[in-house]
């Protein structure tokens, strides 16, 4: 079960115990065991702070504590505080990644389910597409964006596969994989019938809880073979 350590102290040295945490992660490099840190900073007290510390398991939590440089760091760490940091220890029942959830919503639902309507709910008014079949970055908003799914599914009747997903700050990165058949019309080639397979990675950025902007690489090159437009 995924464990989370919630730290609490006070200083008006932060800049020093950012030093100090920096110090760490790089001492402890290829044995520490939290996977992810974040510091927030308290709006209505600038010398209140909240770490958020992340790791796989208690046990590898405690693992990281034994850790010389933890021990060493953390007594640095008090001496910059005002009193003693508190230690809030929890175990993680519900995490949900709401961007990526988003991100899967519109390939399954608006792009391969065809429910057009929601891409209002997804994606910002100004959202912006960098596409390597358009020749310039456009912001398409969501009219835009309606029209590009529109002609991507008069032109084949297709599912698609998300192989993989990465997230980090307010990007999600999918790799995915299009089936389908060849129904409609397709950058002048006309309806072949033929069942055919493209691969792609996408970008979302997101703002607000929207899709504000995104990247597209997918390999037109090899669709456009399988579609005997090449020779």
């Amino acid at each position: 079960m995924k464990f989370v350590q919630v730290v609490d102290c006070k200083t008006e040295r932060f800049d020093d115990m950012d030093r100090l945490m920096d110090q760490w992660v790089e001492q402890t490099k290829g044995r520490r065991t939290a996977t992810h840190s974040l510091i927030g900073k308290d709006r209505s007290d600038g010398a209140h702070y909240v770490e958020i510390v992340e790791f796989p398991s208690y046990e590898e939590a405690v693992a990281n504590s034994k850790l010389p440089e933890t021990d060493r760091i953390f007594q640095e760490m008090v001496e910059l505080c005002d009193g003693t940091p508190t230690f809030t220890d929890l175990d993680v029942v519900r995490d949900e990644q709401l961007n990526q959830e988003l991100s899967r919503r519109f390939f399954h639902e608006i792009a391969a389910g065809g429910n057009l309507d929601a891409i209002d709910e997804v994606f910002a008014a100004d959202y912006a597409d960098h596409d390597i079949l358009k020749e310039e970055d456009t912001v398409i908003g969501c009219d835009g964006l309606r029209s590009d799914v529109s002609r991507w599914r008069s032109a084949f009747d297709f599912t698609v596969s998300l192989d993989r997903q990465i997230c980090e700050g307010d990007d999600v990165a999918t790799l995915w994989t299009l089936t389908g058949i060849h129904k409609g019309d397709f950058m002048g080639i006309a309806p072949t019938g033929k069942q055919c397979t493209m691969t792609g990675t996408t970008i979302f950025r997101f703002k607000d809880g929207k899709i504000q902007e995104g990247w597209w690489h997918h390999d037109v090159l090899g669709l456009m073979r399988q579609l005997g437009a090449l020779g």
